[in-house]
């Protein structure tokens, strides 16, 4: 593992952090006001006292980039995680489906599904990165049938006390062979 200097990362995040902002205001432009109308439910906006148009397209708007923001944020931090990563593991976007990221250590190759917080899915996902899981190491596997891979939750923040089972690593704490020090450490400071 290598030393990274903070100054490195900080460059990357004042040349990227740019593309999320665009990414909100893009998402905000694309908002159509008569399609937004149709899908709620406009008697929920009556129960919360809202009287004037100006209230009602207010709280869309603030919906919509709430929900949008999370998304947006997430994927930025991917790329951080991986540039990170890159840094210190020599790791690299994976090109297998449902993969983030690989890299290797001690001998072990680590295949990523990052995620921005520890609190991110229910059952119906949790299922598809496992299967995802088990669809990267039989790719993987095909050219070197002993490699020894590890499936990773890498969370970028967060704690989480529960393990996700079938071989999954979750690394959203630090008590558990936390691989991405260098975010959580820069997120934090």
């Amino acid at each position: 593992m290598s030393v990274i200097d903070r100054k490195i990362v900080l460059e990357y995040v004042q040349e990227h952090i740019g593309e999320f902002h665009r990414q909100r205001l893009g998402c905000l432009s694309k908002l159509k006001l008569r399609e937004v109308l149709r899908k709620k439910n406009l008697y929920l906006y009556c129960v919360k006292s809202l009287d004037s148009a100006y209230d009602v397209v207010k709280g869309i708007t603030d919906a919509h980039i709430a929900s949008n923001e999370e998304t947006i944020f997430g994927d930025w931090l991917e790329g951080l995680a991986i540039f990170v990563n890159g840094l210190v593991y020599n790791g690299k976007k994976s090109g297998i489906k449902g993969i983030d990221l690989e890299f290797d250590k001690d001998s072990i190759r680590y295949i990523v599904n990052i995620k921005s917080g520890s609190n991110w899915g229910n059952a119906n996902p949790i299922t598809g990165m496992k299967r995802d899981f088990v669809t990267a190491k039989k790719t993987l596997r095909t050219s070197n049938s002993k490699m020894n891979i590890v499936a990773v939750n890498g969370c970028c923040y967060g704690k989480n006390k529960n393990r996700i089972k079938a071989n999954i690593s979750n690394i959203a704490d630090k008590n558990s062979g936390n691989l991405f020090p260098a975010i959580r450490s820069y997120i934090v400071q």
